[in-house]
């Protein structure tokens, strides 16, 4: 399961531009909740291969505020698979677009199911397989 872990792990990269900005002139929290949502879909999707929804969020904490001129990396990682649900931590890290500071701003875990076709969450294929002779 680790290399399985290892492979679904996820990066993604934003810069933060003036029109992402709050009236505290730092970045809008729910630009930064979206981007993290969005990357923890793709590791939850990248290590299950099903249709995934979001059912949780848990445990978030903004460290500290997102500048203008700045490059965020979003990493998403499994950090927990149960039979109906996983759990993907995600941590937010911010650089000086213009010099070498970096530092991790945030933090989250984000919980998704798999769905049946009555929009029920289901078992994980991926514990049907592993139970498989």
């Amino acid at each position: 399961m680790e290399d399985r872990i290892e492979n679904s792990t996820t990066r993604q990269f934003k810069a933060v531009f003036p029109c992402m900005l709050n009236a505290n002139n730092t970045l809008f929290g729910g630009e930064i909740l979206k981007w993290m949502d969005e990357v923890a879909y793709i590791t939850a999707t990248r290590f299950t291969r099903e249709h995934m929804f979001t059912v949780y969020t848990d445990k978030i904490k903004f460290l500290k505020t997102i500048q203008p001129d700045t490059i965020v990396e979003i990493i998403g990682r499994i950090e927990k698979v149960r039979p109906v649900r996983i759990y993907v931590k995600v941590d937010v890290f911010a650089e000086e677009m213009y010099g070498l500071n970096r530092e991790k701003v945030l933090e989250g875990t984000f919980t998704f199911v798999a769905l049946d076709e009555n929009q029920q969450p289901k078992e994980l294929d991926y514990f049907r397989l592993i139970k498989t002779p």
